[in-house]
């Protein structure tokens, strides 16, 4: 008997019909020889500290650094603490009694880090010592699985793959077990969760949130021009190459140029500018733009992708690469000729001609080749289903269609010592850029030469202001986790060079943000995110230590990545993290100094029998069974001891003035207290209705 161990009971259906294994139980298929079971995802994790003997957090017992790492079936919060969670203990002992009636296993779980450490975590914990087989498959197609089936691997083959996916996980939690207990700690109240990728990641939303609100605006001022054109029936304007801050400075060449009236052409410049098309989608790439143009959330888009994966309509989508191998662009124009007959691109594809081999290069493939459709037909998918579905067919086009070419022209003219420049293009080749419509692009310019005296037939002065980097949206906070912050890189080839040294993985990124969210460190307002007073509390403290660099955490993912492809030893990079453990474990217990209070005086409003203690950011109560916080910055205003005493003993404020909203504009109001305790402002006309505006995420 051979057992068959998926990561989802859908997969494992699909699995169970194609080996014939048709006869469902309780937990499992079987039949024909094997039986097929599933995981539910991770069903074994690391034991958490009580399981080493360490209860609660204390400032004695850090840092918490096991000598040997213990397993235990996945755990769940309940109010009284955490337990094993009762599925996954039942789904232990299905397949334990399956791993004991049979001969060999083979291992279907996800092709990649995750999913090879659901099988490794389960196999050492069971004890079991049987062979096993990795099936290693791009798509859930039935064609796919049967190759798959055919061509099983040795699973020691796996074994780098295994030790990078137990070194990211013990990592993860000596950072994330030590970082949330010392800070905790420190601050005596309330619990201040970090961890290796969420604190870099919420440091950027923070810095960049820093950056916009403390951004000085200042002026700027451009000279323009325009002049007719014979050979083009229309006014041809040009800019000023330079921008001055200093408007009499700018004001004084206006004037010059406008006395003037002309000016003479100094360069013209041609070129034949040739655009390749895009690569082909990975995962973080596909949320970005789905992000941008659709404003779905990255977690939204990964959970779309991945039903289309297990509808059989996509190949597996937590891939890291844009390329794909040669074996599999021969199987591309079979794929496109299945497309044509049921696409709303059929007519685009009738058009490409050769298929473009930029996207090809087997060397930059690593687990997962780039996403693909695959031949299946899909049927009624859901609207955002469907939406996905065709940018990846759209992006399959661009990325498979000839290159645009096109004719650029600069003209340089100068007018009382002050350049100007215009541009001029012309495409040649539309290539992938009609994929979606992208040809109407021209602008002619006239038959210009050097020497040239071109009459202006008008000249203006434009005053602005400079303005800040816009704050991160979902689309640019993954590109900065995929750069380890590194801005300003727009070249596809360069980004992918980085890739190793992003932090999380296509995998996690999205989790990382609902993460994020989750823990009210963030909002989203719109298409932005942007941090909460809690978030910026944390961030206050902990923006210069390790536990926020952004780049160090890069550096853990490059090292992750050469674990990966058996360059590195795990075990030298879990020394390093010890050591990095210790470090951010001093750093954050020192904090304890930030974390100065007082006593308010007041009782806490919610459990009576507590008394509210004012700290720097937040009052919180002191019985420990209750330990309310009511954090004292309130859409941009910081509410004063009096306020706050206020607040906690007559349940409101008088009305206060200079709160700002959403888009930045001041009011006035109370502030008071709802039904649960979470702050609420009430407008000065609807006094004492407890109807105010709630303010999620601004009580912790």
């Amino acid at each position: 008997m051979i057992t068959i161990l998926a990561e989802k009971p859908s997969v494992a259906r699909e699995i169970a019909r194609i080996v014939g294994a048709m006869k469902r139980e309780e937990g499992y298929f079987t039949g024909n020889g094997y039986h097929v079971t599933w995981a539910l995802g991770h069903l074994v994790q690391l034991a958490l500290p009580d399981g080493y003997g360490i209860k609660g957090f204390r400032r004695d017992s850090l840092p918490v650094i096991p000598e040997r790492f213990e397993l235990i079936p996945r755990q769940v919060k309940t109010d009284k603490g955490y337990k094993a969670d009762a599925a996954a203990v039942k789904q232990i002992k299905v397949i334990t009694k399956l791993w004991n009636e049979s001969d060999s296993i083979i291992v279907a779980t996800d092709c990649a880090r995750e999913g090879e450490l659901i099988f490794r975590y389960l196999y050492a914990y069971t004890g079991c010592t049987l062979p096993f087989q990795r099936l290693w498959i791009s798509s859930l197609t039935d064609a796919a699985i049967r190759k798959g089936l055919k061509e099983l691997k040795d699973g020691h083959e796996y074994d780098c793959l295994y030790h990078a996916a137990k070194a990211r996980s013990e990592a993860d939690w000596l950072v994330g077990i030590n970082g949330t207990q010392a800070l905790t700690v420190a601050a005596g109240r309330g619990t201040y969760s970090v961890g290796r990728v969420q604190t870099p990641t919420l440091a950027m939303v923070c810095k960049r949130f820093w950056e916009n609100k403390r951004f000085t605006p200042e002026p700027v001022h451009q000279l323009h021009f325009s002049t007719p054109s014979v050979s083009v029936d229309e006014l041809v304007k040009f800019a000023s190459v330079e921008k001055w801050k200093d408007k009499e400075e700018a004001a004084a060449l206006y004037n010059k140029v406008k006395a003037q009236m002309a000016a003479t052409v100094v360069k013209v410049e041609k070129k034949e500018k040739v655009e390749n098309p895009p690569l082909l989608y990975d995962l973080t790439t596909l949320q970005k733009e789905a992000n941008t143009k659709h404003g779905f959330t990255a977690e939204q888009t990964l959970d779309l992708v991945q039903k289309l994966y297990e509808a059989k309509l996509v190949t597996y989508p937590r891939t890291s690469s844009r390329y794909i191998p040669e074996d599999v662009f021969d199987e591309v124009p079979a794929l496109f000729d299945r497309l044509a007959g049921h696409s709303s691109f059929a007519e685009k594809i009738a058009d490409m001609g050769e298929l473009n081999r930029r996207s090809v290069d087997a060397s930059k493939v690593t687990d997962h080749h780039a996403l693909l459709v695959t031949p299946n037909r899909p049927l009624a998918l859901y609207k955002n289903e469907q939406l996905i579905y065709d940018m990846i067919v759209g992006r399959m086009i661009e990325a498979f269609s000839p290159e645009c070419v096109k004719d650029t022209t600069t003209v340089r003219a100068e007018c009382e010592g002050v350049a100007f420049e215009t541009k001029g293009c012309i495409i040649r080749k539309v290539g992938w850029r009609s994929v979606y419509g992208e040809d109407r692009e021209d602008t002619v310019l006239p038959d210009w030469k050097e020497g040239n005296t071109l009459a202006m037939n008008g000249c203006t002065m434009s005053s602005g202001m400079t303005r800040p980097k816009p704050l991160h949206t979902e689309s640019t906070l993954l590109a900065a986790m995929e750069t380890a912050g590194r801005e300003g890189v727009e070249d596809e080839e360069a980004r992918q060079a980085l890739k190793d040294c992003g932090i999380g993985t296509p995998a996690t990124r999205a989790a990382i943000i609902e993460t994020l969210l989750r823990r009210e460190y963030m909002v989203r307002v719109k298409k932005s995110l942007v941090p909460t007073e809690k978030g910026l509390a944390l961030y206050s403290i902990v923006k210069g230590m390790d536990i926020a660099d952004v780049e160090m955490t890069g550096r853990w993912e490059s090292e992750l990545a050469e674990i990966e492809k058996g360059r590195t030893p795990h075990e030298a990079f879990l020394r390093d993290i010890e050591g990095y453990t210790r470090k951010i474990t001093t750093e954050l217990l020192a904090c304890d100094k930030i974390f100065g209070h007082k006593a308010s005086g007041c009782a806490c409003p919610k459990c009576g029998t507590g008394t509210m203690q004012f700290y720097g950011k937040v009052v919180r109560c002191d019985n420990p069974d209750c330990a309310l916080p009511v954090f004292r910055q309130i859409a941009g205003r910081t509410l004063t001891d009096t306020e706050m005493t206020d607040l906690l003993a007559k349940g409101r404020t008088d009305v206060l003035s200079g709160f700002k909203s959403k888009q930045g504009k001041p009011f006035s109001a109370a502030v008071a207290f709802d039904a649960d305790f979470n702050t609420v402002f009430e407008f000065p006309e609807a006094k004492r209705t407890r109807k105010g505006t709630n303010m999620k995420g601004r009580r912790k």
